[in-house]
């Protein structure tokens, strides 16, 4: 196979994966996934991500068919990203994508909740201990470290669920194979420090000949003083140069000539014969060395790579058992014969204030999720028309509904105390666009139709469609769009302001409705976020003009906002203020 015939690598790129990694290991990457090789060959981590994206789940990416669900994938990774205990975790983590099977998002569900299951398990010392070793692997990365991670999540003890794998490793056999490792400084040629004792002292001596022999005049200085026949001279060159390095003195008498011209010519020539004769021993010793860690290598090679497997799947799962637990991520319950969205206690990962998030239930389609609040969503509408109050949450909940399909399709859990999820081709989620630019109108029917037109399995998730063209015309095109859903037999959540315009709906359509409450003391606008169904959600302006008129700090300015309240019913605003005067917290 070509390296261009993989999405997103051309001519240059190719030319570049080729020239570092060789065509056969480029491939051997993508297929695998590497991110790490692609960017450590050149390429950047947004362009790495993008290519193995399409190539590991080419067949996939097709369910994200407008540029906000795309956006919302995008959150989602990055979400999950935050809780990676490695780099290379992190790369797993971002190219993750829509899985194209039942039976591969039920697997990759049963390893993801595995691993919150045990991770949730831990004490906080076990948790702490994990995380450390993950630091250190996170810190200098390649094989030693992963044996190191191995070896430091070994000696915790934990070896039940996704830590398992550690157990089937032949502790001594991974120790001699990192001492090996270690001994080895990655090219398997080079021996590093600390592998070899006599080889450590035999490179410290050559160190401090050469050191000598670069400075031989102050030796020769050294060894004159008090020396006044050659052999008293000879002697105590023997003597500095075996307290200066710690070679053998009769090394050293070895090493010096039979005649030399004078002091400093002797000195220099038995120097250079110490250095000679010691990087020959180096070299020996070295080469001595590497084959002995070679081949203990070699002996360890199959520990050590299921070492370094077992720690990249940890590394994954533990990343995925934080962010499930962070989130109180559940399994979606998928169903066959029968198309549904539906949820139970949802909330949007995206809302920075997690614990003001008011938790939303709600369905279309066929469901049997059990609900029991007294508002439950009905069974068996599969679109529904979403209206009510400005700032109501209608945009956040169809993001929800959007994260939740997306999660469950990447075999993923999801942000809901339950979920019911029919499988689909396509998500469409258009967010609020506001534009009467001709260009715009066209290029989003573009994107929201032909996914309807090519498929009975789309989920459409439309936000204020009428923001994009005029009142009447948008009126009739949201009809449309909401006609053809149900035409096409797909699922549909559509927000407007445009309810009354669009009646009669379809029979297998309903509209659902988001109420504002009222103002609390501090003139807050009150909202219960959880739609009513079956029933037209109101704006209630007065609600906002109330509050104009009181915070209206000038005359003319309050002047002015009376006068809409005069509009849209004086003795509602009056009524609103008194209301949220004598509420009581």
């Amino acid at each position: 196979m070509r390296l261009e015939e993989y999405w997103g690598i051309g001519p240059k790129t190719s030319e570049l994966l080729t020239e570092e990694l060789g065509v056969e290991r480029a491939i051997e990457a993508i297929e695998s996934a590497d991110t790490r090789a692609l960017t450590t060959a050149g390429l950047s981590r947004g362009r790495a991500t993008r290519i193995l994206r399409r190539a590991t789940g080419a067949e996939s990416m097709d369910l994200l068919a407008t540029r906000d669900t795309r956006d919302v994938y995008k959150e989602l990774l990055d979400l999950a990203e935050e809780y990676a205990v490695t780099a290379d975790a992190a790369d797993s983590i971002r190219v993750l994508t829509p899985l194209p099977t039942r039976e591969a998002m039920d697997e990759r569900l049963d390893d993801v909740l595995e691993a919150r299951d045990t991770w949730a398990e831990l004490s906080e010392g076990d948790q702490r201990a994990v995380l450390g070793a993950f630091e250190a692997y996170d810190a200098d990365g390649g094989e030693l470290a992963a044996v190191d991670v191995a070896l430091a999540l070994r000696d915790t003890g934990i070896e039940r669920g996704v830590f398992e794998p550690l157990a089937a490793l032949d502790g001594e056999t991974l120790a001699a194979g990192r001492a090996a490792l270690a001994g080895l400084a990655g090219d398997g040629e080079s021996v590093g420090e600390g592998a070899d004792e006599k080889l450590d002292r035999l490179r410290d001596q050559l160190g401090q000949i050469e050191d000598l022999a670069a400075a031989s005049m102050e030796v020769v200085e050294a060894v004159q003083d008090g020396a006044r026949r050659p052999d008293e001279f000879q002697d105590a060159l023997v003597r500095h140069v075996t307290g200066e390095t710690g070679i053998d003195a009769a090394r050293v008498r070895d090493a010096m000539p039979g005649g030399a011209t004078d002091a400093r010519d002797f000195v220099d020539v038995a120097l250079r014969e110490l250095r000679s004769t010691l990087r020959s021993d180096v070299r020996d010793r070295e080469q001595a060395v590497a084959d002995r860690l070679e081949d203990d290598l070699a002996d360890a090679r199959e520990d050590i790579d299921a070492a370094v497997e077992a720690v990249d799947d940890i590394a994954f799962s533990v990343s995925f058992a934080r962010f499930a637990i962070a989130f109180d991520l559940t399994r979606p319950a998928f169903v066959e014969g029968r198309k549904t969205i539906a949820v139970k206690r949802a909330r949007n990962l995206t809302i920075a204030d997690a614990e003001s998030v008011q938790p939303i239930t709600y369905a279309i389609g066929d469901h049997t999720l059990d609900l029991d609040r007294p508002n439950r969503p009905p069974s068996g509408d599969r679109v529904a028309v979403l209206t009510g109050a400005n700032s109501g949450g209608k945009t956040t909940l169809l993001e929800t509904l959007c994260q939740v399909q997306l999660l469950a399709q990447m075999g993923l859990p999801v942000p809901a105390a339950a979920a019911e999820v029919s499988l689909v081709d396509t998500v469409v989620f258009h967010r609020r666009h506001a534009s009467f630019n001709a260009g715009v109108l066209e290029s989003t029917l573009r994107s929201v139709v032909p996914p309807l037109t090519e498929s009975d399995r789309t989920l459409m998730l439309v936000d204020e469609f009428e923001a994009i063209t005029e009142p009447g015309s948008a009126a009739d095109l949201l009809h449309g769009l909401v006609t053809l859903t149900v035409d096409r037999d797909a699922l549909g959540v559509f927000v407007t302001h445009l309810a009354d315009d669009l009646e009669p709906l379809p029979a297998e359509a309903r509209t659902d409705g988001i109420f504002a409450e009222g103002l609390n003391q501090d003139l807050e606008l009150q909202v219960d976020y959880q739609p009513r169904f079956g029933t037209v959600g109101k704006s209630t302006p007065e609600f906002i003009v109330s509050r104009l008129v009181a915070n209206a700090t000038d005359p003319v300015e309050r002047n002015g906002f009376e006068t809409l309240a005069t509009a849209v019913g004086e003795e509602a605003v009056q009524r609103t203020l008194s209301d949220a005067l004598w509420t009581d917290e």
